[in-house]
């Protein structure tokens, strides 16, 4: 019995305790003055009581207009929104402080937490990646003009992960070109498009090995699928895409797979070089009618 009713005991006295402080919140929400909110929300803050601290300071910035506390309040709301995980609006609130007190000795350090509320904000690699591209030029700008700052090796370890983030969002959608281009024509281009904006905007990526190979291969079964007047042009980007892939990686695990897509590729050139051939060689058999001599008649011999 007494173990059952221990806890029960504890479970009153903490709802009281949790009632009480909702009604002594309320109170000094309703009846307190501007010092004594003020004062409440530094305690709230410093307790880690984010959320009650945050509804002090939102009420009291527009009553605190001018005053000293001003410039402290519009500070501490900012990191109760980023305490909360509200990255969206403390990125917000910082840049606003930042933009309202630039000369301020906390000037910096709202601009970092600007940028790095962004890059908490970004969407992982499957979402659409603006997010992290504004995160990274908020990062870029913080150390412009702060390039002596204590946390400019920060963020400039946070723009390079988020690059990396950027860097795998694209190699996942010239993949996925790749993945569904058995299904049409227009999935091809975009998959050879896609790997070319790849390479350029990540030269040194690891992942350009595997792709350059993807190019090779997208091409050819472009090439493959397409009408023959297009064929011939297409094998032959197919066969300089392989050159490509050979001088850039001669020792590549994907070497056997390229060496057969340029294999067929040339036997199709091959094949539609013998095409052109027959078809000039029959051009050159008929005889334009023009040049024909003109029939000899006996009207026109009598003449």
């Amino acid at each position: 019995m007494r173990k059952n009713t221990i806890p029960a005991i504890l479970l009153l006295l903490f709802a009281f305790s949790l009632l009480t402080s909702c009604s002594k919140f309320s109170k000094l929400q309703k009846s307190g003055t501007d010092d004594e909110k003020y004062k409440a929300a530094l305690e709230y803050y410093q307790k880690g009581d984010f959320y009650r601290a945050g509804l002090l300071f939102e009420e009291l910035i527009p009553l605190l207009k001018g005053s000293t506390e001003s410039e402290m309040a519009q500070f501490y709301y900012a990191y109760t929104q980023y305490q909360q995980e509200q990255y969206n609006m403390s990125q917000f609130l910082f840049k606003k402080f930042y933009d309202t007190y630039a000369r301020s000795d906390y000037a910096q350090e709202a601009l970092y937490m600007h940028a790095y509320s962004l890059y908490k904000d970004s969407a992982p690699a499957s979402l659409d990646q603006t997010s992290t591209m504004t995160a990274i030029a908020a990062l870029q700008d913080f150390i412009n003009a702060y390039p002596e700052s204590p946390f400019r090796n920060e963020c400039t370890g946070y723009i390079m992960e988020l690059r990396r983030k950027l860097e795998l969002k694209a190699y996942e959608k010239a993949k996925l070109y790749y993945k569904i281009s058995d299904f049409n024509l227009a999935s091809l281009k975009s998959s050879v498009i896609s790997i070319d904006n790849f390479k350029k905007d990540f030269p040194d990526s690891q992942y350009n090995e595997e792709l350059s190979y993807l190019k090779v291969d997208a091409q050819y079964t472009l090439a493959k699928s397409s009408f023959a007047d297009k064929q011939k042009e297409r094998y032959q980007a197919a066969v300089k895409y392989y050159q490509e892939f050979v001088d850039k990686y001669p020792q590549s695990s994907y070497l056997k797979d390229a060496e057969k897509l340029y294999s067929n590729s040339e036997e199709e050139l091959e094949r539609i070089a013998a095409l052109e051939k027959e078809k000039q060689k029959n051009l050159e058999k008929k005889v334009d009618p023009a040049t024909k001599p003109a029939k000899v008649t006996t009207s026109s011999i009598e003449n």
